[in-house]
């Protein structure tokens, strides 16, 4: 695996679960793995539990560990090829992604979409452009398109937490004050997929997600009905992808209550707005797994970087 840039980088999921299971019991058991070897941590975007579990990943496996800011620490990048550099940007993606190359054996990078421009954000200029000029492993740690740490997270979370062959799993949209980016509900779809699971999105009419990552899934405009005999309810606010990146509305109708809940698990990726996204009883409940969720974020990232490791 020469990069982790989206769920489709996985080999085989249900191993890569299992596996990362196993390193939960052992964490330290390859830590010579990646000694003497550094990462580093590019964030054009805020973090917290990304960043420290990334890290903590990287330090399981004896990696040295180097972090920057993309926001006050370095120089804004330009990504166009034959671009006159008499702007605002200081330096291009050719020299940066191969500068950064030579100073760590492996780059993980977080930088959100826009939500202005859908086709500026879909060309992923950052990761792409450092998966095109580093000459080194380039993970995704939240692009504007994908989030698939959280993603092999969750479903490591799903496995720890099944309780039938086949559960029912709905992704369902929540209200929200601001305009968030698809990335996690597009993993987590993407993951879905390869899931043997009865699999339901629910959202508002407006709030479809890009057709060709929900194409083969059963959309329900009804939350209610979407909810029925749910084994674990995700639940995701997201911006419209149509009208893109505009919020449409904040129907705190949609709001998860214990009452919806029923006996599912319930399931978010946080930093989560209480009582606007779900209420408190369902958070601080038997029912919720997003710490859990949170822990497992080392986990999955674990296993990448012990792929990535053992190729090189």
């Amino acid at each position: 695996m020469k990069h982790y840039l989206s769920v489709n980088d996985i080999e085989s999921l249900p191993d890569w679960v299992d596996e990362a299971i196993t390193l939960k019991k052992d964490p330290y058991r390859f830590e010579d793995l990646g000694k003497r070897k550094t990462i580093c941590l590019l964030f054009f975007n805020n973090s917290l539990r990304t960043r420290l579990s990334t890290q903590k990943a990287a330090m399981h496996l004896g990696m040295e560990v180097m972090i920057m800011n993309f926001g006050n620490e370095g120089w804004a990048l330009e990504y166009g090829d034959g671009t006159v550099m008499d702007q605002g940007t200081s330096e291009h993606i050719k020299e940066a992604a191969q500068v950064v190359s030579q100073y760590s054996d492996i780059v993980a990078i977080r930088a959100f979409a826009g939500l202005v421009d859908k086709e500026k954000d879909e060309a992923e200029e950052v990761i792409n452009g450092f998966a095109k000029y580093a000459t080194i492993p380039v993970v995704n740690m939240e692009s504007s398109v994908g989030h698939p740490l959280q993603a092999l997270a969750d479903a490591i979370t799903l496995k720890e937490n099944e309780v039938k062959k086949r559960p029912k799993v709905v992704l369902s949209w929540a209200p929200h004050p601001k305009a968030l980016p698809h990335a996690v509900a597009n993993s987590f779809i993407q993951m879905m997929k390869l899931q043997d699971a009865d699999f339901v999105i629910t959202h508002p009419e407006g709030y479809e997600l890009n057709p060709e990552l929900t194409q083969g899934c059963t959309i329900e405009y009804d939350q209610d009905k979407a909810l029925e005999d749910a084994d674990f309810v995700y639940v995701k606010n997201w911006s419209s992808y149509s009208d893109y990146g505009k919020v449409l509305n904040k129907d705190k109708n949609w709001t998860i209550t214990k009452e919806k809940l029923g006996h599912a698990k319930f399931m978010h990726c946080l930093p989560v707005r209480r009582n606007m996204i779900v209420e408190d009883a369902v958070l601080d409940g038997e029912q919720s797994l997003v710490v859990e969720q949170a822990k497992n974020r080392i986990y999955s990232a674990q296993i990448v970087l012990k792929k990535i490791l053992e190729e090189k």
